[in-house]
């Protein structure tokens, strides 16, 4: 992602787009927003904020169903399969376009079986390690690896997340002898590296951020272009001459494919507004994300890119995938 697109950029377009609204009465009854994820999560959290303000802008309810399962693939398959007519919506994080790399024979067409509306908003990952380990950049880091091969591993939050191949990008990068260790989630793979039980770890913003603030773990690096106003004193991977390296799991809006453009188009200007307001900025910011909001056409050609890109980690590291050899 070349830059985090500004709100100004399209604010006049927005608003014409609400004055204008779509071509028929919508919503003319409530309108449900799919979490293909288990409630608590980031996911989860930012869409219900959504559907809070949504619900008070348009006059109609708008609430989140909860449909996890199979890596995020059950609820996205339900939402591809919905009517297109704007009542069920899609929120969804990176895995939509890691899914078709890790389970072909399972993943939706994030491409075909979708009309994008916006990425709502991203949040880098981090490179962190335990107290006790002597690197305090990323480059003593690598040294120290490559002094010490086979003995130092990395927990990210489970085979597929942006996390993971975060690390990966950084193992096969640096060409290290560097074990990955899976964990069912972000809590756990933090709680083993502040428990020292594995010396790094590779985690989204939002579960890193408050070991950091304590000092249970060291932050190296953030995967963001330029650094976090969460961490400001945390150097991006461009800045410790790991380029080409960010990732970022983002919070995408989508509905079924075939879904009106005007439609797309209102919901877009409504989210538009929603995400200028200052107390969304300010929950967004308290979970580690940054507001984003870009148009549907530039989340369409976000979509594409990150496929390509995430594809490329998954084949360059080997990371056996479902439906492979």
């Amino acid at each position: 992602m070349e830059a985090i697109a500004r709100l100004i950029a399209v604010a006049c377009a927005a608003l014409a787009l609400v004055n204008a609204g779509p071509a028929h009465s919508y919503p003319d009854h409530p309108v449900r927003i799919v979490v293909p994820f288990a409630p608590a999560g980031p996911t989860d959290i930012i869409a219900r904020i959504l559907a809070d303000k949504l619900s008070a802008s348009l006059g109609k309810q708008v609430y989140v169903v909860n449909q996890p399962g199979a890596s995020g693939n059950t609820g996205t398959a339900m939402v591809a399969a919905a009517p297109p007519d704007g009542y069920t919506l899609l929120l969804v994080s990176t895995s939509l376009m890691v899914n078709p790399s890790m389970n072909p024979k399972v993943a939706t067409d994030p491409v075909k079986a979708f009309a994008p509306i916006s990425n709502v908003g991203v949040t880098p990952n981090v490179m962190l390690v335990h107290p006790s380990v002597p690197a305090r950049t990323v480059q003593e880091l690598v040294d120290l690896i490559r002094a010490n091969p086979g003995k130092f591993s990395y927990a990210s939050p489970g085979i597929g997340t942006t996390p993971h191949l975060s690390g990966e990008m950084f193992r096969v990068s640096q060409g290290l002898d560097l074990v990955p260790v899976m964990f069912g989630g972000a809590g756990p793979a933090i709680q083993s590296a502040v428990g020292g039980h594995t010396q790094i770890a590779f985690t989204a913003m939002p579960p890193a951020a408050p070991q950091v603030k304590e000092g249970t773990l060291r932050a190296l690096a953030v995967t963001s272009e330029r650094r976090s106003a969460t961490l400001p004193e945390v150097p991006t991977v461009g800045e410790v001459g790991l380029a080409g390296q960010e990732a970022y799991t983002l919070q995408g809006l989508l509905a079924p494919a075939g879904t009106p453009r005007s439609v797309v188009d209102f919901i877009y200007a409504e989210v538009l507004k929603v995400v200028a307001l200052p107390d969304v900025k300010e929950r967004f910011a308290a979970l580690g994300f940054e507001v984003v909001a870009n148009t549907p056409d530039q989340f369409a050609t976000q979509i594409k890119t990150e496929i390509e890109k995430w594809a490329k980690v998954i084949r360059d590291a080997k990371i056996k995938t479902e439906g492979t050899p």
